[in-house]
């Protein structure tokens, strides 16, 4: 069976776990037999997107440019995976629109837990005044409003999130299913399947 292309875009302030579960998403999807391709925010700027700053401009012309690559890889039969903050709604909208088969998932959680993580370091000089225009502490993140996926990884196992993602993708049709270990709760399925059918899909 010929599989179609499709994006998953991962959107969530820095720190909250876009990467990692980018990541675990890729393997598994490659286990089963999919071309996959991530593109994660930090590689992507250092390459594709090398020079832009950090004002808003820049920032949407560094998601437009991941979107675009994500549109290619998508007709062409690979599931691109984009890991990137991607702070303004309109365009994660717009890249919607250009992509189609697009599964938004939110890598939601608060930024008292991220500030604690701070795994790069980044918000201490933040919130320290030495780093300016940072997303979620003096600029802005605008929440997805209808995400085909919510995780909460200060709630959320990581295996958790992955397994949620994957039977999105499944009860989608976007994936083939499998007969794998770790399967979800009645009460996860209900609420995936709720996410859907409010989303249109089922």
């Amino acid at each position: 069976m010929e599989m179609k292309g499709f994006t998953i875009w991962f959107t969530g302030l820095s720190g909250s776990g876009k990467t990692t579960l980018a990541r675990v998403v890729e393997e598994i999807l490659r286990e089963r037999g999919m071309k996959v391709e991530v593109l994660d925010g930090d590689v992507v700027r250092t390459n594709l997107s090398k020079g832009l700053g950090f004002s808003k401009e820049d920032r949407d012309t560094n998601i437009k440019r991941i979107g675009f690559v994500c549109h290619l890889l998508s007709r062409n039969g690979v599931v691109a995976i984009a890991s990137a903050i991607s702070p303004y709604r309109d365009v994660r909208d717009s890249n919607r629109r250009l992509i189609g088969r697009f599964v938004e998932v939110y890598v939601k959680c608060p930024l008292d837990v991220l500030v604690k993580r701070d795994v790069k370091g980044m918000y201490a000089k933040a919130l320290a005044g030495e780093i300016k225009g940072f997303t979620g502490v003096d600029d802005p993140y605008e929440e997805p409003l209808n995400p085909e996926v919510l995780v909460e990884t200060d709630k959320e196992s990581e295996e958790a999130c992955v397994q949620k993602i994957i039977r999105t993708l499944e009860l989608m049709g976007y994936i083939p299913g499998a007969d794998a270990s770790g399967e979800t709760s009645e009460e996860e399925e209900e609420k995936i399947r709720r996410r859907l059918r409010d989303l249109g899909y089922i």
